[in-house]
Parts: structure tokens; C-alpha cells; sequence
């Protein structure tokens, strides 16, 4: 039997239909719940997946810095013997273990790094409270717990029809803006409400699934994946300026904005190809039958994934290999590039040298104290905390406001966003991603410093 559906005749029959309109409502605001929605907690906003996984790192208690080095090994041995000895049978396996030498020799060296300070040896430079043990007692517990509920809970906003249902809605505002498909917006709000880190694995499934082109993915990872509100709020603090909050995160957000529709229209964002992850280059097609509005026509496509959507059973198993994705793949790189680029900033001048041409730049718009905030600016491809840090001490708040609105702005820093992208499926290279750093750099500065300009010359 057959279903009519808004004037259309369906492969459905009404009881499928209607069940289908259940499996996508019901899962879809689970979803929107976990991710989506701020709560104040203890006076901090924050998310509930977020909220979940500080129970469970209030759980695990002491075990957690052993449970990452259990992955990490794990992930390193698995890595070899796959790619070098044997040759794995499972599709999963095969993807998640098999790699070129390069890899390999990140995952490796991230498990040097780790062995170093799970063991505390003492080894100059890599196990100090600003290198080594920064990335792994600091933030690799925080990811471990968040990639455990993200892992799980993802497919409740990507495989029951939710992004289906929004797609024709914002296709309108995301495509002229940002040449992103409207189905795109949902990892966006995950990043800009929650944590960039979720937004970048929830575009790293969608990019595996063949729903981003791979310009699409890197686009959505390199300019939606902001720090969530609490961070912001923890920045804005260190350089002194919690009485202007909402002026400083608003500033964040116009320069973040307009740095994603400038991004992807220039080099390099302009020039990844429009290729999905099986190979093929036909876009999308995002246009609304006549017979439907933005509404219907999402509806529809929202309950029809529902249908075809996992079961309970499929649902648990599905999730746990996307939180071995996470795990597995992430914690060793985050861990190798992290605690590499700590060990560049701390204790070479190399982000210095390269900040000096900034120096007449800062000069001529305006900004005191130019030489000191000069070497604050491409050190955020490190760590994003460290501007923040290194620009405290500067007495002028038109200068602080600058640097700690910049380094959030700046978006990939390698000691969390920027090395999970790398250890993701997005398919974007080191060098790639510092040339990215730097362009949105020079186009959020004149933006930040104009809003500052307008802030404390009232």
C-alpha cells in the first residue's frame, strides 16, 4: 500500500510513513538536546554532552591519564602491525590502522611523547607543565570524555534525518554566504554553541558519508570550528576584560563570520576540489520541487532517512566505532603535533621571528605596545591560550582585547582543533592548514582592531 504525501504518492505505506515521522522527531531532538542546547551549570554555560563528559571524567577519576595511554598504545601497535606486517581483513580495521609511514611516525612519536609523562621521566623540554604535560594531562582528558559521547550520540543529529530536514532551509543563507550545503548549519551551531572539536568530527563523518565534498569539509573545518562560549569566557578573563564579554565575544563572532565568507572564495579554500570521499565531483543537487515549501520538502526527505535509519541494536555498534575513530585515530596525533608545537613556542623564537612583520601592521592601525603583541599573533597556531597568556602583562586594554579576540578568531591551533583535524578524515596538510591560520589572521586583525578602536574610544 502506498502513502500520499503532500500531494506526492510515496514507496510507503501510512504506518511506515508515520513511524518513519516518529524514528526522526524523537532521535533528532535527543540530538538537538546533547548538542545543541546551552545550559548553565554552576554558573558556566556549557552543553550536555559536555556536561556528561565531566561526570565521566569525574568518574574514571585517576584511571584516565592510564586509559589514554592505554589508547595511544594501543593505537600505535595496531597501526604497525596493520600496516606493516598483515594487511587487515575488516573495511574498519583496514581504514582506521592502515596508513603510509608518515602516519605512522606521528602516531609513533605522540606515543614517545606520551610514554615521557605518563612515566614522568623527567626528559628536558617534553615533560614541563607547558609541553607534554600541558597536551596530556590538560587536554587529551577533556577530548577522551567528549569524543566517548560525541562518538555515541552523533548519529542522533546526522543519521536520523535532521540534516535532511534543515538542508532545504538553510540552503538559501549557506550556499550564497559561505558556499556551504544548508545540511552544513548543524555542524556550524555545534561549534559555535558546544566545541569546535565535535564540529570537526561531526564534518569528518559527514565527509566520509559523501555528504561534503572535501573543499566543503575542509571550508566547515577551518572556519566554523570556534571554541565554545566557556573558553571564550576563560580567554577574555586571562587578558582582563570580563566587564566588555559580550562585546568581545560579539566581535569574535562578526570577524569569524565574515572571515567564512572571504575564506572559501580565495586561495587555498577556493582551490581544493569539489570531490566527494568515493571520488565522485557531481555537487548536490539542493533545489525545491515546486510542489513543496522549504518545510514539506524537508520533512519528507527527514522521514525517509528516518525509515532507512539504524536500528537500537545497529545504532550502539555504529557508535562505538565512531568513538574508536576518535579515540584510536585523534589522541596520537593531538598528542605528537601538540606537545611539537608547545616545545616550538616555549622554547624557540620561531613564532617571534615570524610575528615581526605584524610589527608596522599593529603600528599603523593604532594598537600600543605593537612589538609585544606582535609576538603573540601566529603563536596561537600552537597553543590558543598562549596570546592570551603572553599579553597579560601589556597595560593597555585596547592591545589585550586585540590579541585575545584574535587568538579564538584565529581558530586552528595545534594543540587541540588543528591536530584533530589532522587526525581526522578531512583530507587537509600541515602546511595546508598553517597558510589557512594565516590568511584568516590578516583578514579577522583589521576587523578586531576597528571594533576595539570603537570600544574604548566611547
Amino acid at each position: 500500500m502506498l502513502y500520499k504525501y503532500g500531494g506526492i504518492i510515496l514507496q510507503y505505506d501510512k504506518k511506515t510513513w508515520k513511524l518513519g515521522q516518529l524514528k526522526f522527531i524523537i532521535p533528532s531532538l535527543l540530538g538537538i538536546f546533547l548538542f545543541l542546547t546551552p545550559l548553565n551549570v554552576e554558573g558556566q554555560t556549557s552543553l550536555p554532552v559536555a556536561v556528561l563528559a565531566k561526570w565521566l571524567l569525574s568518574l574514571l577519576n585517576g584511571f584516565t591519564p592510564t586509559l589514554i595511554y592505554i589508547v595511544i598504545m594501543l593505537s600505535v601497535v595496531l597501526t604497525f602491525f596493520c600496516s606493516f606486517i598483515q594487511h587487515p581483513k575488516t573495511s574498519y580495521f583496514r581504514q582506521l590502522f592502515k596508513v603510509n609511514w608518515i602516519w605512522f611516525l606521528i602516531r609513533f612519536v605522540g606515543a614517545v611523547f606520551a610514554t615521557i609523562v605518563y612515566f614522568e621521566m623527567k626528559v628536558p623540554f617534553v615533560d614541563t607543565e607547558n609541553t607534554g604535560q600541558l597536551i596530556y594531562t590538560g587536554l587529551l582528558p577533556t577530548l577522551i570524555a567528549v569524543f566517548f559521547f560525541a562518538g555515541l550520540f552523533l548519529p542522533f543529529l546526522m543519521d536520523y534525518g535532521l540534516l535532511e530536514f534543515l538542508g532545504p532551509m538553510f540552503s538559501k543563507v549557506m550556499r550564497p554566504l559561505f558556499t556551504l550545503p544548508g545540511r552544513s548549519a548543524v555542524d556550524n551551531l555545534a561549534s559555535f554553541i558546544g566545541d569546535g572539536t565535535v564540529g570537526v568530527m561531526i564534518t569528518s563523518k559527514q565527509y566520509e558519508g559523501n555528504f561534503f565534498t572535501r573543499r566543503e569539509a575542509t571550508v566547515i573545518a577551518t572556519s566554523f570550528s570556534v571554541v565554545s562560549i566557556t573558553f571564550a569566557i576563560v580567554v577574555c578573563e586571562q587578558v582582563g576584560l570580563m566587564n566588555h564579554f559580550f562585546y568581545f565575544y560579539g566581535t569574535v563572532i562578526v570577524s569569524c563570520l565574515i572571515a567564512a565568507m572571504i575564506m572559501p572564495r580565495i586561495w587555498p579554500l577556493s582551490k581544493i576540489p569539489d570531490h566527494y570521499a568515493d571520488g565522485t565531483t557531481e555537487v548536490k543537487d539542493e533545489s525545491i520541487p515546486d510542489h513543496h515549501n522549504v518545510i514539506t520538502y524537508g520533512f519528507e526527505n527527514a522521514t525517509k532517512t528516518a525509515i532507512k535509519a539504524p536500528g537500537f541494536k545497529t545504532f550502539w555498534y555504529q557508535g562505538f566505532k565512531t568513538v574508536g575513530d576518535m579515540w584510536f585515530a585523534v589522541l596520537p596525533v593531538v598528542m605528537c603535533i601538540g606537545t611539537a608545537a608547545t616545545l616550538i613556542a616555549e622554547y624557540t623564537p620561531f613564532f617571534q621571528w615570524i610575528g615581526m612583520p605584524f610589527v608596522p601592521l599593529l603600528e599603523l592601525l593604532q594598537i600600543p605596545d605593537a612589538a609585544a603583541a606582535s609576538q603573540t599573533i601566529l603563536i596561537g597556531f600552537a597553543d590558543m591560550f598562549l596570546p592570551s597568556i603572553l599579553i597579560t602583562d601589556s597595560e593597555y586594554e585596547l592591545t589585550r582585547f586585540v590579541i585575545g579576540a584574535l587568538s579564538i578568531s584565529q581558530l586552528i591551533y595545534l594543540s587541540e582543533v588543528g591536530g584533530v583535524i589532522l587526525g581526522s578524515k578531512i583530507p587537509v596538510s600541515l602546511p595546508k592548514l598553517f597558510v589557512i591560520f594565516l590568511m584568516r589572521t590578516i583578514i579577522c586583525l583589521p576587523i578586531i582592531v576597528l571594533m576595539g578602536h570603537l570600544l574604548f574610544s566611547m
